[in-house]
C-alpha cells in the first residue's frame, strides 16, 4: 500500500493533469487514481491515429465515460513526419513528440499544470526512445516516481475493479513493421484487420501480435496456443482469411509471443 500513498501524495502535489490515455492497463489505473486525488481537475486525452485500432479507441471511450473523468479526442499528424514514417529504432521519439506538444497545448488552453503518462518502472528496462521526448518536454510519469511495476498495477486494479486489470499489454500497429521498413497506413490496415481476426479465434485477453517482413505475416501467439493454430481448419482457415486482407505469406513463430520482439535485432 506504501506505492499507492505515494501515487496518491505525487498526483496532489500536481494540483491538474493532462493524462495521456490510451485506456490499455497503465493509463487506466493511473485515470482512476487521479479521479480520487484530482478529480475534476483531470481531463484525460486520446490520439485517434492510424498506428492504434478501432477496437483500442473504443475501450479508451467506454473506460472514461465509465470513470466519469472529462475526455478528449485529437488526432496527432505523426504521419506528416518523414522521420516517423521511415521507421527508424527512434521512431517512437517522434510520435511521442506529437502527441506531448499537442497534450501541452490543451494543458495550456484549459490552464492545467501538468501533462502526464501511464510509464511504469518496468519500461526504464526496456528500449524506449519515446521517454527522450518525455524528458524534452517535461512530462512526468507517477506510476514510474513510486515504482510501480506492471505486476503492481494490475493487483491494484483489479483492487479497484478496473476491467483493464488483465488486459493484453497494447503496443502501436506500426510496432509490427521491421525498423527501415516504411510505415504506411495499408500495412497499418492489414496489421489491424489480420489481429482482429486472430482475436476471434483465440480470445479478446490473448497476447498476440501479427508482425509484418514486406508480404509476409509472421504470427506471434502465446506458446500454448500454438498447437491450436495448427490444427486443420483454424491453420486453413487463418492462412485463406491473411492472403485475402493481402499478404502472400503466412507463417508462425515458434518461439511465441514477445513484446517487443523487434527490438531483438538492436
Amino acid at each position: 500500500m506504501n506505492k499507492l500513498k505515494s501515487l496518491k501524495k505525487l498526483l496532489k502535489k500536481t494540483e491538474s493533469a493532462v493524462i495521456a490515455f490510451s485506456g490499455g492497463v497503465d493509463s487506466a489505473f493511473l485515470a482512476a487514481v487521479a479521479k480520487e486525488t484530482l478529480g475534476e481537475r483531470t481531463i484525460l486525452v486520446t490520439a485517434v491515429s492510424q498506428t492504434y485500432s478501432k477496437s483500442e479507441l473504443k475501450d479508451a471511450v467506454f473506460l472514461a465515460k465509465r470513470l466519469k473523468l472529462q475526455h478528449m479526442l485529437i488526432k496527432t499528424r505523426e504521419f506528416d513526419d518523414r522521420q516517423f514514417v521511415s521507421n527508424p529504432p527512434e521512431r517512437c521519439y517522434y510520435c511521442k513528440k506529437e502527441l506531448f506538444k499537442r497534450l501541452w497545448e490543451i494543458a495550456r488552453r484549459k490552464k492545467i499544470k501538468n501533462v502526464l503518462d501511464g510509464s511504469n518502472f518496468d519500461d526504464l528496462s526496456d528500449f524506449r526512445p519515446g521517454s527522450r521526448a518525455k524528458i524534452e518536454l517535461g512530462v512526468r510519469s507517477p506510476l514510474q516516481e513510486a515504482g510501480f511495476t506492471k505486476a503492481d498495477i494490475r493487483y491494484f486494479s483489479k483492487r479497484m475493479g478496473l476491467p483493464t486489470w488483465d488486459k493484453p499489454a497494447c503496443a502501436c500497429l506500426a510496432s509490427r513493421i521491421p525498423y527501415g521498413e516504411k510505415i504506411t497506413n495499408y500495412k497499418l490496415h492489414m496489421i489491424e484487420k489480420a489481429e482482429r481476426y486472430l482475436k476471434t479465434i483465440f480470445g479478446e485477453k490473448t497476447n498476440l501480435r501479427v508482425r509484418v517482413h514486406g508480404d509476409i505475416a509472421r504470427i506471434e501467439l502465446e506458446k500454448d496456443l500454438i498447437k491450436r493454430l495448427f490444427k486443420g481448419a483454424i491453420m486453413n482457415k487463418t492462412a485463406e482469411k491473411f492472403k485475402k486482407i493481402g499478404f502472400s505469406y503466412v507463417c508462425a513463430d515458434l518461439e511465441g509471443f514477445r513484446s517487443g520482439s523487434m527490438n531483438e535485432i538492436l
